[in-house]
């Protein structure tokens, strides 16, 4: 994924250490979106060795995602692209961020559910959510790479991501809808954490949007 798609697009304006930097944080940050759907598939079939190790690793992952962050700006100060693209640049490595950022929240409520039971017709949506989670994630990448070849079908694979994510939104509503459901026969300290969680990985779905909203921008000007 990304291969050098988005590096094509920057280099035709100028080679920069910045752009490597860049797209492994964007390449970073997707990935997580992957570990976090490992580590929730792994709780809803009762395996806390595979949950521990994915959430694990998704925090590891995010890390890193805020240290490559840190480099990129550090190098787009030394002004090695011209201002217009810097901003470009950098506006996208801050949504890929804030993109990991939800996702590491997804995963401290997941960590905080593995020590309760959570009832299966909470989980289920759950893990459909994380799934189409993922799907919008692997198109967000594609969308990016292909931006520096093809922005007419970036501009097609964003409005795929909208799609995606209007049906996240419907599964989010329906798990609101459940606890009111079943309010009175579970613990309102797991129906909070549970509320929590489907938050950050809306607001996870959201910041796909948004990129996606801002690569079209991007392609317009291609």
């Amino acid at each position: 994924m990304l291969n050098r798609g988005l590096l094509s697009w920057f280099e035709k304006r100028r080679k920069s250490k910045t752009l490597g930097l860049a797209q492994q944080q964007i390449t970073k940050a997707i990935d997580t979106v992957t570990q976090l759907q490992r580590a929730i598939s792994a709780f809803s079939k009762g395996d806390m060795i595979k949950t521990n190790r994915f959430l694990e690793n998704l925090f590891l992952q995010e890390v890193e995602v805020d240290n490559l962050r840190r480099s990129v700006f550090k190098e787009l100060t030394k002004g090695s692209l011209p201002l217009k693209y810097r901003e470009d640049l950098m506006s996208l490595v801050k949504r890929l961020d804030r993109l990991a950022d939800y996702v590491k929240d997804s995963a401290r409520s997941v960590k905080i559910l593995t020590e309760v039971k959570v009832p299966k017709k909470f989980w289920d949506p759950i893990v459909d959510i994380a799934e189409k989670m993922v799907e919008c994630s692997i198109v967000l990448g594609d969308c990016i790479e292909t931006l520096g070849y093809n922005p007419r079908k970036a501009k097609e694979l964003a409005n795929k991501i909208d799609v995606t994510e209007e049906q996240i939104d419907d599964k989010y509503l329906e798990i609101k809808a459940l606890f009111i459901k079943h309010s009175k026969d579970v613990d309102v300290a797991i129906l909070m954490e549970l509320r929590e969680l489907i938050d950050y990985m809306e607001k996870a779905a959201d910041i796909c949007a948004d990129t996606a909203d801002y690569i079209r921008v991007l392609a317009a000007g291609e």
